[in-house]
């Protein structure tokens, strides 16, 4: 058998999932065909929540961060929380039921989730086709009428009323948890 040699070392690309990844725009088809209203603007990329903040002017509702995590039994968890919610891994463990937390690598969450970091977002739970994440929703964050996260891409944002990204959750298979993360943090780790 000949061939080229290849170089261990290099970085390898991540696979790609069994199934293609979702689009943003059949994302947007799909909660049209659930009946879920959304309102999509597009801005430039954004990787952090200081890009977004600076970019997003007025929109209204709750802004998000959504963090792809990987316990020490390799279960997989999205937790989904308000921007400035203080987040300790080494203590969230505890009030959601899992093994110790760190962060889910790239690889993993493109095969899982099918986007990429700075992307991650409750949307991508439509890749999910095997419900193999644990969904954790941050309780304040469901007190706000409008919540914002990117629809599979950080080029732009999406709001959804939090009833209907429950909606959305459920559609995708999932039954998410909810956490009250002022119990589960100290000063910040995150």
């Amino acid at each position: 058998m000949t061939g080229v040699p290849v170089d261990s070392a290099a970085p390898q690309p991540a696979p790609l999932p069994p199934h293609l990844p979702t689009s943003p725009e059949q994302l947007l088809a799909r909660l049209a065909e659930l009946a879920i209203p959304v309102t999509t603007h597009r801005h430039p990329p954004v990787h952090t929540v200081e890009e977004n903040r600076a970019l997003r002017g007025a929109l209204p509702g709750g802004h998000c961060k959504s963090l792809f995590l990987k316990d020490r039994k390799a279960r997989l968890w999205l937790l989904v929380a308000l921007e400035d919610a203080v987040v300790d891994l080494n203590r969230l463990h505890g009030p959601i039921g899992s093994a110790r937390l760190s962060f889910g690598s790239p690889g993993l969450l493109w095969q899982t989730l099918g986007v990429r970091p700075g992307s991650v977002t409750p949307f991508a739970l439509v890749n999910d086709r095997t419900q193999s994440v644990s969904v954790v929703l941050h309780r304040q964050m469901m007190d706000h009428t409008l919540l914002n996260y990117h629809p599979l891409e950080n080029d732009r944002t999406t709001t959804i009323r939090a009833d209907d990204l429950l909606r959305f959750i459920a559609a995708c298979g999932h039954q998410p948890q909810f956490v009250d993360l002022a119990d589960a943090h100290q000063p910040a780790t995150l």
